[in-house]
This record gives structure tokens, sequence and C-alpha cells, in this order.
């Protein structure tokens, strides 16, 4: 595939700032909205603060999560950032698929068993362990993720590590 004109890889780069951005601030909700859930006295809020939670991960962090990584992966594709030229763009790849990973097989399961939970048994939820369980893994499963995008964040405007030592090319002789 062509390379990029620098107009088109700006858009392209804007698109990915933005799904970045989307995502960490849903993500930053969650988790505010998580910890205020922690002391809910009526349990109609209790259940709306989990659906709340669960809104905003359905619509807004997947889908976001998944435009940073289409976009990324553009990126990597059509510039010369490359998958593996530079350490600043193998640690974003690693700590976004360790993201898409946790969120997926254990942050999207937790918020949903605290929503129906708390649906089923409004603030006897808060008395069952598995409620607890549940919801105290959306609470530090949320914070482990703005944190993590944080030092994505970070990675992205520093660049630290530069680029990788290019390989030797082994030389053919002919004998």
């Amino acid at each position: 595939m062509p390379k990029l004109s620098i107009n088109q890889k700006n858009w392209l780069l804007s698109a990915h700032v933005g799904f970045a951005a989307l995502w960490t601030g849903a993500v930053l909700s969650m988790f505010l909205l998580s910890h205020r859930n922690t002391k809910s006295t009526n349990p109609d809020v209790l259940n709306a603060l989990d659906s709340a939670i669960n809104l905003l991960d359905d619509w807004i962090v997947i889908p976001s999560a998944i435009g940073s990584v289409v976009t990324a992966t553009f990126l990597c594709w059509v510039t010369n950032y490359g998958f593996t030229k530079f350490y600043w763009v193998i640690a974003k790849w690693v700590l976004t698929t360790g993201l898409v990973v946790f969120g997926t097989f254990w942050l999207f399961p937790w918020g949903n068993a605290a929503e129906k939970l708390s649906a089923q048994e409004g603030l006897q939820a808060l008395s069952n362990p598995v409620y607890g369980f549940d919801a105290k893994g959306v609470l530090l499963g949320t914070l482990i993720q703005v944190l993590s995008l944080a030092v994505i964040i970070g990675i992205s405007v520093l660049k630290p590590w530069g680029r990788r030592p290019a390989k030797a090319k082994s030389q053919v002789s002919a004998d």
C-alpha cells in the first residue's frame, strides 16, 4: 500500500487521537460513576449508575477502542512508523492489546454482572459478595484502564526509546 500524503496522515492521526480521547474519557467516567456507586443508599441510583457504566462501555468504550486499534493499524501500515520499527510503537501495541483483552474478558463481564445483580436485588446487592467482587473489579479495572491509557498517551507524545536498530542484512556470497 502506498504511503499517505501529509494531509491524509494528519486526518488519520486526528481520528486516532479522537478515538483515544473518547476511550480515555469514557473509562474515566466509568471510574467516577463506579466510585460514586460505592456510596449508594438508593436502589434505583445503584442500578442507574451500574446501567450508566455499562452504557458507556457498550456505546463509547468498545467502539472507540476498536476505532483506536483500527486507526493505529492503518497508521503503522501506511506511514513510516511501521509496526516494529520503533520501541514506543511496540510498547503502545502491547499496552493497548492488554487493555482490550482485560476489558473484554474481565471488565465487561464484571460490569454486566453488577448491573444484573443491582437490578434484581436493589440495595441488597451491596451485601452480596458476588456483587461486591464485580463492583470492586469495575472500580479497580477502570482505574487501571485510565492509568494505562494515560501512559499510552504519554508514550504517544514523548515517543521515548527511539528507533530499533536495523537488522544487518545477511550477505549471500557466491562461492
